[in-house]
């Protein structure tokens, strides 16, 4: 339990942080709604309809939980890197590392608000895929803690990219450069069954592939890795992160100047 000072030192980080990207919402939420929604038309529609099955789904429910995942991965990431790396620069993130707020706490406001935009934009699209099929979510809890713990790793993850970032291009390449494409690589739009072995092999270094998967099975019942072995790298994932981000603030490496 947060004492009553942290509790809202907590709850003023996860306020701003919502009140920043609701405040912007037209450059916040709809542009990634619009663009998953060029994705429902395009892919899933248009291809889709050429594609017919894949995995014994029709093409337009095996990629919605996919793009689902897509939407949360980005918007979680992006969320927590630019506005901690806006503090940086504007300065004003020193007034919050010498008040009386444990790190953690720090943390944990910057990561909930950046989990706050993640699983809005997700909700949005949610929402959207609804206009071109029916959703049946077989697993709703697993579902739900399987997005939950993502959205979560991935805001921790722009965290560390904010420490290090020295402009506000370096903000964007791991975004680029690492993100995207282990996205699209990660079985979105496509069962790694159709690849051949090796780079079955490659996927499976992918962790985004596993995230990915175990959402699907959330949703279909069906997943080409085992959810268990998803929740463990879900997990370490979480935990290494979240050790390596309060090592971060502790030291002040690349922040502090």
């Amino acid at each position: 339990m947060f004492s009553d000072h942290r509790y809202i030192a907590f709850e003023t980080i996860v306020t701003r942080e919502v009140r920043r990207f609701s405040r912007i919402w037209l450059q916040t939420l709809v542009p990634p709604a619009i663009t998953i929604g060029l994705y429902f038309v395009i892919f899933g529609n248009l291809v889709g309809r050429r594609i017919g099955e894949m995995g014994g789904f029709q093409y337009m429910e095996f990629i919605i939980p996919g793009l689902i995942m897509m939407s949360v991965i980005q918007n979680s990431y992006s969320n927590v890197v630019s506005s901690f790396f806006s503090q940086k620069f504007q300065k004003t993130v020193e007034e919050m590392l010498v008040a009386p707020i444990p790190n953690y706490i720090i943390l944990s406001g910057l990561v909930v608000g950046g989990m706050c935009r993640g699983l809005t934009v997700g909700a949005i699209v949610t929402l959207m895929s609804l206009l071109f099929t029916d959703l049946n979510i077989q697993h709703p809890i697993l579902t739900f803690l399987i997005i939950l713990l993502t959205s979560a790793v991935f805001s921790l993850a722009g965290f560390i990219n904010a420490v290090f970032a020295n402009s506000f291009d370096d903000i964007s390449i791991i975004p680029t450069f690492v993100l995207t494409p282990l996205i699209y690589l990660g079985g979105v739009f496509y069962s790694v069954q159709l690849l051949p072995t090796f780079w079955q092999f490659v996927s499976g270094l992918n962790p985004i592939f596993y995230m990915v998967n175990a959402f699907r099975y959330g949703f279909l019942g069906a997943s080409d890795v085992s959810v268990t072995w998803a929740f463990m790298i879900l997990g370490i994932f979480t935990v290494g992160l979240y050790v390596g981000c309060i090592w971060l603030l502790r030291s002040g490496k690349g922040i502090r100047t």
